[in-house]
């Protein structure tokens, strides 16, 4: 079985208010990109990955007016996907839905979120990701309240071969310190991102953990925002979130490589265009973690980075959309499920 992660930026953008594909020549939101360009590259891409279920990080938007699950089935209808289900979370407020789109041939997925229901006074013990996280952020003796702007996708998944197993598809806060005017302020909001980021992960970490006493099959995957020395502000804590996440026992190759390696080349998932300098930021964002009794299951990673993927560049057309269709590139995980 085939398993994807995916974060397909500006998603939302390419769907009208009837959760229809809008192929025409406006901009799509990527980088002189148009609509058409990038619902072109995604069907591309999609079709080459022949996954069985990918977990979609940015999915189109849940709200008045448009349906997550209704477009990217509608989506998978266009292009002729065999992964034309789709399964939903909690909706939020960013327009940055996390879905899966599956093959209900080859499994059966439903959300199934674990926790207590908080509402907006909090509990300390992991609860529903939909609620509030209570831990001391400034080691000030008094607690705040986290929330997950993008609550974790739970799902409880059973493949055609009868396998059971849990997936938790993840979105972190990104680090950017939006609002900033000044250097101080940056350093501020940036600190200030990274210790909610690092709650966020302890939160996540607490349910993998409930999992593993479990005895659960489990595999999270999705975009963390964070890896090992990717900025200054790490040092400050410590260890990044994704170590957080890993832990002792959850297996990434791609995260291990980077946590044991500071120097080098070192894999990515991402490619952003730096335009103050018109240069490319590469980074490792894109994780598929598995619990310790996956590891039996021939586990098999790849990312189809244009560039260092010998398939992908090898074929033009692949190499091509890969480039158009998103900011990060897909990320699969080949399991005997």
């Amino acid at each position: 079985m085939r398993l994807a992660t995916y974060n397909v930026e500006w998603f939302a953008n390419l769907f009208d208010e009837q959760n229809r594909l809008v192929a025409d020549d406006g901009w799509s939101g990527r980088q002189d990109v148009t609509r058409r360009q990038q619902i072109e590259a995604l069907g591309i891409v999609f079709t080459a990955l022949e996954a069985d279920a990918v977990l979609i990080v940015e999915a189109p938007n849940t709200g008045r007016r448009q349906d997550t699950v209704v477009a990217l089935e509608h989506f998978a209808e266009r292009f002729q996907l065999r992964q034309r289900r789709a399964v939903m979370g909690f909706a939020n407020d960013t327009q940055q839905e996390i879905a899966l789109l599956y093959d209900p041939d080859a499994l059966s997925a439903r959300h199934d979120p674990r926790g207590a229901e908080t509402g907006g006074k909090g509990d300390r013990q992991a609860p529903r990701f939909d609620g509030s996280f209570r831990i001391d952020l400034n080691f000030d003796a008094s607690e705040d309240l986290v929330t997950f702007s993008k609550p974790p996708l739970e799902l409880a998944v059973r493949t055609a071969q009868g396998t059971e197993l849990r997936l938790i598809g993840a979105h972190l806060k990104s680090k950017a310190p939006h609002g900033a005017t000044n250097r101080d302020a940056v350093m501020r909001i940036s600190i200030a991102n990274r210790r909610k980021q690092l709650a966020q992960a302890i939160w996540l970490r607490a349910r993998i953990e409930q999992h593993l006493e479990a005895g659960d099959s489990l595999i999270l995957m999705g975009d963390l925002n964070d890896g090992p020395g990717l900025d200054e502000y790490e040092g400050l804590f410590g260890r990044s979130s994704v170590e957080i996440l890993l832990g002792d026992e959850l297996f990434d190759p791609h995260a291990r490589q980077a946590l044991q390696r500071r120097l080098g080349a070192m894999p990515t998932t991402a490619r952003f265009l730096m335009r103050d300098r018109q240069t490319y930021l590469q980074a490792l964002l894109d994780y598929a973690m598995v619990s310790p009794d996956l590891m039996a299951r021939r586990p098999a990673w790849r990312i189809w980075h244009p560039f260092d993927d010998a398939r992908c560049w090898q074929v033009s057309e692949l190499r091509d959309a890969l480039l158009t269709a998103s900011d990060h590139f897909p990320l699969t995980l080949d399991i005997e499920i």
